[in-house]
């Protein structure tokens, strides 16, 4: 099944609530505040959060239909005020270093590890030289996961003793990438939650080791408004340059992502949509904002 039409699929939960309930506010109603604030309550049940959904709200008040309570044109509205908002943060990953670092951060569960072997086949059908680092020492199983990607796309592997400093197997692995002339180093750290200061504060010193040129955030569609704590909390103790939203192959959450934009206004890099390198693609917000709204 082709990209997009996964993500039409995946966003199939999202869409059908969002959807059905344009339908059901709009049919034989026109646009009011009381349709307005209806509205609004269903943009907040879509996890798009109270803020975001307010200004949309505002935004598609001041728009004018011919006809009164067309839900479908009204869909396409508000699509389009949604893809306005995503669309300046529409950056797909470039290397402008040599090694590029980048450093890939998150909590437990949200696909940190998988999305790493997948951006790493991604550069490495670029032609680029790769190599992976396992900065997550406590977790054997995660290393071992790691290493397995490193073999399956041809690239580099660091890996350091268990339970060792992360940050001495983050600076091994620079001191290798510069040394074996590689173009993008990848370090997956142990997956964090963000109260847990003591974790947090070990990546600290591992971006105050790597000093990385992107930091990536990986996030789960499926956690809906808990990922916007998740980002606050990282942003708080290392710089997070941009995000990359997985399972949206799944979620009836989607609407996060536009809540995510509005409130962090963060690059969203990639979304992923599946367990196979080509389901982790550059994010375009036209499809996703039609995607969203099932018009798709």
């Amino acid at each position: 099944m082709a990209f997009f039409q996964k993500l039409k699929s995946g966003l199939g939960l999202s869409a059908n609530k969002l959807g059905d309930g344009i339908t059901k506010i709009f049919t034989h109603q026109k646009l009011d505040d009381e349709t307005l604030e209806a509205l609004e309550e269903l943009l907040i049940s879509a996890d798009m959060g109270v803020k975001t959904a307010a200004s949309l709200a505002a935004e598609l008040s001041k728009q004018k239909f011919e006809k009164e309570g067309d839900s479908i044109l009204i869909k396409k509205a508000l699509a389009g005020c949604i893809a306005e908002r995503l669309k300046p943060l529409m950056k797909p990953l470039t290397i402008t270093h040599s090694p590029e670092l980048i450093l890939v951060v998150g909590v437990n569960g949200n696909g940190k590890t998988t999305t790493i072997g997948k951006l790493a086949a991604q550069f490495r059908s670029e032609g680029k030289k790769v190599m992976v680092a396992a900065c997550d020492t406590f977790r054997a199983a995660a290393v071992e996961q790691l290493a397995l990607w490193a073999e399956r796309t041809g690239s580099g592997f660091v890996r350091g003793a268990e339970n060792v400093d992360p940050a001495s197997v983050a600076f091994q692995a620079v001191e290798k990438a510069k040394a074996e002339g590689v173009d993008v180093l990848l370090l997956d750290t142990a997956g964090r939650l963000q109260n847990k200061k003591g974790l947090m504060e070990e990546l600290v010193k591992i971006t105050r080791v790597v000093q990385p040129h992107q930091t990536l955030m990986v996030l789960d569609a499926t956690t809906g408004q808990n990922a916007v704590s998740q980002v606050q909390v990282f942003q708080e103790m290392v710089q997070v340059t941009g995000l990359i939203v997985t399972k949206l192959d799944g979620s009836a959450k989607g609407g996060v992502v536009v809540a995510l934009a509005d409130q962090f206004k963060l690059p969203i890099h990639a979304i992923g949509v599946g367990e196979g390198v080509e389901d982790l693609q550059a994010f375009d917000a036209n499809h996703f904002a039609e995607s969203l709204l099932g018009i798709a």
